[in-house]
């Protein structure tokens, strides 16, 4: 699963494509991890305008980033959020928890 990932400064941009199901979220999780910890920013956002499909396995990505940025005081913002994701993030209550432009 292809990401990109964007530094300016103490924000960290993630841009997410591809399908993001139980095959691809352990690598996917990796590597953001890996990211983060050296970049350590203050603010994260999660681009996931090229996910086609995404299963609980996104809800366990975006919480993992989400509890990571807490840990380093920091925020998470979602953008580009896809029907198909965002109707398995709100049914999760992730809306609830995490801003994002749709």
């Amino acid at each position: 699963m292809p990401i990109a990932c964007e530094e300016t400064g103490r924000a960290l941009t993630v841009r997410v494509e591809g399908e993001i199901d139980h095959h691809a979220a352990r690598q996917l999780m990796e590597e953001l991890s890996r990211r983060l910890d050296a970049a350590l920013p203050k603010s994260l956002t999660l681009d996931l305008g090229g996910v086609a499909f995404m299963d609980s396995s996104g809800i366990a990505l975006v919480l993992r980033a989400y509890r990571r940025m807490v840990a380093l005081r920091g925020s998470v913002t979602l953008q580009n959020v896809p029907d198909q994701a965002a109707k398995v993030l709100k049914a999760a209550g992730v809306d609830r928890l995490l801003p994002w432009n749709e």
